[in-house]
């Protein structure tokens, strides 16, 4: 294979879906810091072509964030638990920076935001229709599997429509 010239180096001609580009690495400030590898090259690709089908303006800061969101699949997070995760990155965001960037994706529909009664927002990766179980004790958020998910016929009242139905199960420890 011939590699081609990019922006900051030399890139192997290779074919790497969505979800492969970021299973090449489960820890994340490693390949944010991989400004030279192919991968994160590969993955940088995938990311703007993904912000920019959203309308989103690809700053630095958003790849960063980006790339820390959606390199480990679908997954549930808040702003808290990101700004966490992203101190490692050189110029890692301050709260304010996650908040905004997370309220723009989600505006954009990258992102989905789950209110929770303890008055936490989270973030879901997976847009989609689906519903969740809260775990009270331990505070995590996951999908309830979709088999186990009953049939919802609600008729929206007159004049209106049905956006969304949202279903969360709060669980406590027995």
């Amino acid at each position: 294979m011939e590699p081609r010239r990019i922006r900051h180096g030399l890139l192997n001609q290779v074919s790497i879906g969505w979800q492969g580009c970021f299973a090449l690495s489960q820890r994340h400030a490693m390949v944010m810091e991989a400004k030279n590898s192919a991968h994160s090259e590969v993955c940088t690709g995938v990311l703007l072509r993904k912000l920019a089908a959203a309308g989103v303006r690809p700053t630095r800061q958003r790849l960063d964030l980006a790339r820390a969101i959606f390199g480990a699949g679908n997954r549930h997070f808040t702003a808290e638990m990101l700004y966490h995760e992203t101190r490692s990155i050189r110029f890692a965001p301050t709260l304010g920076t996650i908040y905004n960037t997370l309220n723009e994706f989600a505006r954009c529909g990258l992102l989905r935001e789950i209110a929770i009664y303890d008055a936490k927002l989270w973030y879901d990766t997976k847009t989609g229709p689906h519903y969740h179980f809260y775990r009270e004790d331990t505070e995590e958020l996951s999908d309830i599997p979709e088999e186990w998910v009953p049939e919802f016929q609600i008729p929206a009242p007159d004049g209106t429509s049905i956006a969304a139905v949202d279903v969360i199960v709060r669980l406590k420890k027995v």
